[in-house]
């Protein structure tokens, strides 16, 4: 039996990735991307604090205008060294990412925040999955830059594409690394009786 809505759920985000993975797990939502100025928000060394405060103010700056509807904001990103890799600004950043991360390990983090003022119901939590690239040579790292793959992904990759040849081990959840901890996510709208199965 597929999950059921008990209630109106909005995802405020704009990610096609984000868009299968709860589609995916049965749910039915209505789509409003939040526009929110992510640069105001410091990174205070603190990766699953950060992006829980990122996923809080998505959910937030949409639930305000719908109170009784369950809002889902999320953010997910790429920290290797205490460092966030954002989304490559052009080939030579993609470069540079990839050899990066070539041969070692780095941390996907993603907060999911879920909000209905009209019950004044907030909750928000961050999931830290381990990724490990396998050593990359320099022919591999540049035909995948080349590809049009990186360019619109945290960390410059793409798990669930083209970028699945360059991982060679995860510890965690895979879904994380996509863009949404679908098992936590189905859980919390569970306990907040949002879901039903």
């Amino acid at each position: 039996m597929e999950i059921i809505n008990t209630e109106k759920i909005i995802l405020a985000s704009g990610s096609p990735r984000r868009k299968e993975l709860m589609q995916t797990a049965g749910l039915v939502f209505d789509i409003i991307p939040a526009d929110i100025d992510e640069s105001s928000i410091p990174f205070n060394g603190d990766p699953g604090a950060y992006v829980q405060n990122l996923s809080a103010r998505k959910a937030e700056a949409i639930a305000m205008n719908h109170p009784n509807a369950w809002t889902v904001g999320a953010d997910t990103i790429v920290v290797a060294d205490n460092t966030i890799l954002g989304k490559p600004r052009d080939k030579n950043d993609a470069v540079a990412m990839l050899t990066a991360l070539s041969g070692r390990n780095h941390s996907v983090f993603t907060g999911f925040s879920v909000i209905r003022p009209a019950g004044d119901i907030s909750f928000t939590q961050s999931v830290e999955t381990i990724v490990t690239f396998k050593p990359l040579s320099r022919e591999e790292i540049l035909w995948y830059a080349g590809t049009q793959e990186p360019y619109d992904k945290a960390g410059g990759y793409g798990i669930q594409g083209i970028g699945s040849f360059m991982v060679q081990e995860i510890a965690g959840s895979y879904s994380n690394v996509v863009g949404l901890p679908v098992c936590e996510l189905i859980q919390t709208l569970a306990q907040l009786r949002v879901i039903q199965f």
